[in-house]
Parts: structure tokens; sequence; C-alpha cells
């Protein structure tokens, strides 16, 4: 009876070592996926980015024209030549370097982005990074967009409470050219946004993994 007792015990012993023991989470071994890779959507909007601020900022330095404008004197001082010119105006000249440091952030940024696609996981420390900078280069263009489109609106309609004249019915080119220009970096800062809402989404993704 012992001898079986022991050999009872033995056989036990062997069969709980190569079972499993309880509570144990056989889902550890499966490994944890990779957070996702949003940098070729990212590469693409930068590559947007840059060919909007470059149209915006070639329209801009392109807008000028010269009027002729009558008198009332007779002669060779008949007309007068009156030029219309965006570095006449410190709106359209604030402008015109945001939008310049947003062609050379954007060419920075479509390198490192370019970098970064072909990597599994990029680090949450360069997600945070282009959090910052992007956001920072929304407050500068939005910003410079919007003071330009004050500027511009007065230029078109006037304002009669300040006396001042709208110059649009009169040089109608340089208006359309500064209208264009400030149209294309509204869209700028849109594209912005929307690599601000990309990069804080793929950040949130990475906290699930």
């Amino acid at each position: 009876m012992a001898s079986t007792d022991v050999e009872l015990n033995t056989t036990a012993t062997e069969s709980s070592k190569t079972a499993p023991e309880a509570g144990y989470n056989t889902s550890a071994r499966t490994p944890v996926g990779l957070p996702p890779n949003y940098f070729r959507i990212d590469f693409l909007l930068r590559l947007l980015l840059l060919a909007s601020a470059v149209s915006a900022l070639v329209v801009l330095v392109t807008s000028k024209q010269t009027k002729l404008f009558a008198t009332g004197l007779t002669g060779p001082f008949a007309f007068v030549e009156r030029d219309a010119k965006f570095n006449y105006s410190p709106a359209f000249i604030y402008l015109l370097v945001a939008l310049a440091v947003t062609c050379l952030y954007s060419i920075i940024t479509i390198l490192s982005s370019c970098a970064l696609m072909s990597k599994p996981a990029p680090a949450a420390k360069i997600l945070f990074t282009l959090i910052l900078t992007d956001t920072l280069m929304v407050g500068i263009l939005s910003s410079a967009t919007g003071t330009a489109g004050a500027i511009a609106y007065v230029g078109l309609k006037g304002n009669s409470h300040t006396n001042w004249n709208k110059i649009c019915n009169n040089y109608g080119k340089f208006c359309r050219h500064i209208g264009s220009s400030t149209g294309v970096s509204l869209f700028a800062s849109i594209i912005l946004v929307v690599l601000v809402l990309v990069s804080a989404y793929s950040l949130s993704k990475r906290s699930y993994h």
C-alpha cells in the first residue's frame, strides 16, 4: 500500500508539471501589435502644404499694378501714374514672411516625415514635437491670413465710417492677386490644422498598445 501511494503521488506531481498553472494568462505569449504609422498621410499633407504655400507666395509677390489717373490739368501733367504693390502694406509683408516661414517649415518636415515612413512605430516624442510645431505654424499663418484678409476687404468694400475709399474698382488685377493669395493661405492653414489632428490621433492610438 505504501508503494502504491508513492506511485500515485509521483504521477500527480508529473501531471502538475505538464499542466498549465491556474490563472496563467496564455494570451501574454501573443506579441503585442505595433501602433499604426500615419506618416504616409502626413507626408502627402505636407507636400500639399508646401504646394499651397509656394503658390500663395508667388501670387502675392507678383501682385503689382500701375494705373493712370487724370489730374484735371493739361499738357504733360494731365495724367499721373499710381502703383499698387503688396509691399506698400505691412499686413501683406507679414503674410509674405509667414508664407516664407511655412515653405521652409514644410520642406524640413517633409524630409523628416519621409524618413519616418519606413519606421514601424515613430516615437511619441516626435509626434508630440510635431503637434507643438504644427500648432505654432497654425497660429503664425492664420494670423497673417486674417490680417491680410481684413486689409483686402477694406480695399474691396472701403469703409465709409473712416473715409477709407475702396481701390479694387481701379486696381482689379492687384486685388485679384491679393484675394487669391489670401484664399490659398487660408487653405494652407486648414492643412496645418489637419496635420495637428493626424499627429494627435496617432499619439492617442499609442496609448492602446
